[in-house]
């Protein structure tokens, strides 16, 4: 595409973070920020270079992930369309302490730190706004770490499909009555390798579980394609 016609100001506009801003606030931001393109298999950033901004995922799907010492890789999270990331490290005066790579051909707009310490500095609801947000992934982060230690390999499983669905879509959400057959079809995003590792678990273990869960009429799968019945059965499996 042709990112000299993309309208960042506009874009932000679509973004929590900065939804309160002015139009003049929104422009001055926009000054501070830049668009890049990655082809897939592209670093946006990885270990060790210094981090002077954070970044939004505007199309396709990015990667953040850690390298043991053995070279195992860890997925930390996989960020798409209008999910942000290194917002807290930013702050830290620290380098990237994960990798970061392009799944897919992704747009990526990075806004860089001076403009957000600028506006930090003049309009204070906009740091609360940013606290809000490094404390909503903290949170995630936290229940991460109580999926993996608390939660089975099929309940992660199960949570991660269910998760990928739209908000709406969840049983109780949205008007949809918790006992309502719901009908829902969802696309793996990224390989089964990649959202294995991300849950915590082998590549094999996942696939076994996406058969199980198939045998028993709870998904049907179409290669990364996969439909889902009745969410509300799938969300009260017995595990």
């Amino acid at each position: 595409m042709d990112t000299s016609l993309f309208d960042i100001p506009r874009y932000l506009t679509a973004l929590p973070l900065f939804q309160e801003m002015t139009q003049a606030e929104l422009q001055r931001l926009a000054t501070g920020c830049r668009l890049r393109e990655y082809a897939r298999g592209d670093s946006v950033f990885h270990v060790g270079m210094p981090c002077e901004e954070f970044h939004v995922t505007v199309t396709g799907q990015v990667k953040l992930f850690a390298l043991s010492s053995a070279g195992q890789e860890k997925v930390i999270e996989l960020a798409g369309p209008g999910i942000s990331f290194a917002e807290a490290l930013m702050f830290t005066e620290r380098p990237y302490i994960v990798s970061a790579q392009a799944l897919t051909d992704s747009l990526v707009l990075s806004v860089g730190k001076a403009a957000v310490v600028r506006e930090i500095e003049s309009e204070p609801r906009f740091a609360m706004r940013m606290l809000a947000g490094i404390s909503r992934r903290l949170h995630g982060l936290v229940h991460d770490v109580q999926a993996y230690t608390l939660h089975s390999g099929t309940q992660r499983v199960i949570g991660y499909l269910l998760n990928a669905l739209p908000e709406d879509d969840l049983p109780g959400c949205g008007g949809v009555p918790a006992g309502a057959a719901q009908p829902r079809s969802i696309s793996l995003p990224v390989s089964k390798a990649t959202i294995a590792s991300r849950l915590s678990i082998t590549p094999e273990y996942f696939s076994r579980v996406l058969h199980e869960l198939a045998d028993a009429g709870l998904i049907h799968m179409d290669r990364r394609n996969i439909h889902i019945p009745d969410t509300g059965r799938l969300a009260s499996h017995p595990l």
